[in-house]
């Protein structure tokens, strides 16, 4: 029974809308799964007056989109282009579509789920209402996010929009095993409690589990210090979700070398890295302290520009992943 649901999963195809982002991985997917799916693309214009200017792919001169199951690829990337593909998953939903996934894997306002005084604004209550609100085609869109960080932001969605919560991980361990690492380091407690089990079945690598957090020191300072495990001689890999300016991994990093790990690397699901913060990272920077810093290319506007090849960064390709993932509904 269960191999002939996973078959009739597996044979589902998809027509493909992408947002202008993540138009390469949208022609990497119909090139690599010609069977499965077929990419249109959009126009994704303005009009002088800077208003959207849109022409969904896929419509003429032959309809592929009604009736059909539609896979969306998100970029959430500043609020011009979210407003625009917002307009675009509207139109899609009242056009008679079979099912509706999003694939957005990175949510930008992941970060922004709180308010510590009125008059802030919670952004992902925004845009979780934004989805919820989102016309019915007889069944939810489904919203595949890849290591949300603040995991408890799905039960902000309700009505006609459910998360479905991925993760990324299985790309870093599958790097691993070409690796000497033999060390997963975590920044704060919150990471290890998120991310350590998800290490345990490789335990024939005989992987050290180190727990770093921050203590306050003189007056306002906060410093990284490590509160569980053994780095010396250890080559490391610091894992977390995301990263912005990077500071806390820096921390992290120095505190694992000079306390003796033979090396340090980094992983993170999300390179944010706001105004070119990754080159601080890169070969003669400022915090140029791992031998590796390994990320996905869940936002590619930015890891686009990493210098893959001469720097110290390797990039993640999602690809399979979500084929996996959209079928198995969730990552092992």
């Amino acid at each position: 029974m269960y191999s002939h649901q996973m078959k009739k999963r597996e044979s589902m195809k998809y027509q493909i809308i992408a947002a202008e982002a993540c138009e390469p991985l949208a022609q990497r997917l119909q090139d690599t799964y010609p069977d499965r799916f077929t990419f249109h693309k959009t126009s994704w214009e303005k009009f002088p007056d800077g208003t959207d200017q849109i022409t969904i792919g896929g419509f003429t001169p032959v309809n592929f989109i009604s009736g059909e199951h539609i896979l969306f690829l998100a970029s959430f990337h500043n609020n011009d282009v979210t407003l625009s593909q917002f307009s675009v998953m509207i139109a899609l939903l009242q056009s008679f579509i079979e099912s509706l996934t999003v694939v957005l894997p990175f949510s930008p306002v992941g970060t922004m789920e709180r308010v510590v005084k009125e008059g802030q604004l919670a952004t992902a209550n925004t845009h979780a209402h934004m989805f919820s609100s989102l016309p019915s085609c007889g069944r939810p869109t489904r919203l595949m996010v890849y290591d949300l960080h603040t995991l408890q932001n799905r039960f902000y969605l309700h009505g006609n929009a459910i998360a479905s919560l991925q993760t990324a991980i299985p790309l870093l361990k599958e790097k691993i095993k070409s690796t000497n690492i033999n060390g997963i380091a975590f920044p704060d407690d919150g990471a290890a409690k998120r991310f350590s089990e998800v290490f345990h079945d490789m335990h024939c690598r005989h992987l050290e589990i180190i727990v770093c957090g921050k203590t306050r020191g003189d007056g306002d300072e906060r410093r990284v210090v490590i509160q569980d495990g053994n780095p010396r001689g250890r080559h490391i890999v610091i894992v977390d979700d995301l990263v912005q300016t990077g500071g806390t991994l820096y921390e992290t990093g120095k505190v694992l070398r000079e306390a003796g790990a033979a090396s340090v690397n980094a992983f993170v699901s999300h390179a944010v890295f706001p105004n070119e913060s990754w080159k601080r990272f890169n070969k003669g920077g400022d915090r140029a302290c791992f031998t590796k810093f390994w990320t996905t290319n869940s936002i590619p506007t930015v890891t686009d520009q990493l210098p893959v090849e001469d720097g110290i960064f390797e990039v993640f390709d999602l690809m399979d992943l979500i084929v996996h993932d959209l079928d198995h509904y969730s990552t092992t």
